[in-house]
């Protein structure tokens, strides 16, 4: 389960420098500094942490359940984005709601790349022993300032057509949904299914879903009869 979670952790740094590599240098910077400061405000707190308590956590089902909510929800963001990207790409047109949700969602890096930053302080602390904390802390935090930069714009050299970057970005994306899914369930199921199938709900909801759908289909072919 650590190898998943770290992978995990690794895919969210891949993902953030991804994110990071659309926007301008001074959002990077500000968000950079943003994490440098999270370092620093956080290593009293990361000092008072033992290795026992990190297998704790992830052991803990009710944590791990409330962590998959919280990551699922971010990772829905990106794919919006993701999404919402390829339509302005593509020259579609959209609404300024639209633009309005792009912009909020472009400059929005996520927060799983902090508890990634938090786990990294942790692992600092006791790799470097006999070192005062809180320099191990500034240390770090420098470290991540210049690493941030570093990443985005390693992902815009290796990778510079856009399109491409929000295809991997997306797929990134969704693989950490997918590892988020195994590493918080951790081998157990909350709900449980239950015998005989309730055939008149299962009927009711295929009609909704058919008469929606009827209706959406409809709506679509005759703003595109009135368009043309």
């Amino acid at each position: 389960m650590e190898i998943v979670v770290l992978v995990l952790m690794f895919l969210v740094m891949f993902m953030t420098w991804l994110k990071l590599s659309f926007l301008k240098a001074w959002h990077i910077a500000v968000i950079s500094a943003v994490c440098s400061l999270f370092i620093v405000l956080t290593w009293r707190i990361a000092i008072e942490q033992s290795r026992n308590e990190i297998s704790e956590w992830l052991g803990n089902q009710r944590l791990m359940l409330d962590t998959s909510v919280v990551l699922t929800i971010e990772i829905l963001w990106q794919m919006c984005f993701c999404l919402l990207s390829g339509k302005l790409l593509y020259g579609e047109k959209v609404g300024r709601r639209t633009i309005f949700a792009y912009r909020v969602l472009r400059f929005f890096p996520g927060v799983l790349i902090l508890p990634v930053l938090f786990y990294a302080l942790i692992q600092a602390v006791y790799a470097f022993t006999g070192v005062s904390f809180s320099l191990v802390a500034w240390a770090m935090a420098a470290f991540v300032f210049l690493l941030m930069p570093a990443g985005a714009y390693a992902m815009r050299f290796l990778l510079p057509e856009k399109p491409l970057r929000l295809e991997i970005l997306f797929l990134c994306a969704s693989m950490i949904l997918i590892l988020g899914i195994i590493a918080t369930v951790n081998g157990s199921t909350t709900f449980k299914g239950s015998d005989p199938i309730e055939w008149a709900a299962l009927g009711t909801f295929a009609l909704i879903a058919l008469v929606c759908g009827t209706v959406g289909f409809c709506i679509r072919q005759y703003k595109i009869r009135k368009s043309n």
